[in-house]
């Protein structure tokens, strides 16, 4: 039964300190864009990275119907 004492006031400082922290979270925006990095790497972007564009072959790989 003395454990309860302390744990009581234990439990209650570690509440407030996570309360504490998750306002700190909220308030330097750390929620803000949830979905923006899951979405940003399904975007294909890497086309402009490669030397050539994966629909336009240059004109060396061409092959000429002589």
């Amino acid at each position: 039964m003395e454990v309860i004492y302390s744990l009581i006031p234990g439990m209650m400082l570690f509440g407030l300190l996570f309360v504490a922290v998750l306002i700190w979270a909220v308030k330097k925006r750390q929620y803000e864009d949830m979905e923006g990095n899951g979405n940003r790497i399904l975007l294909d972007d890497d086309e402009d990275k490669m030397p050539y564009p994966t629909s336009v072959k240059p004109d060396s790989a061409r092959k000429t119907s002589d």
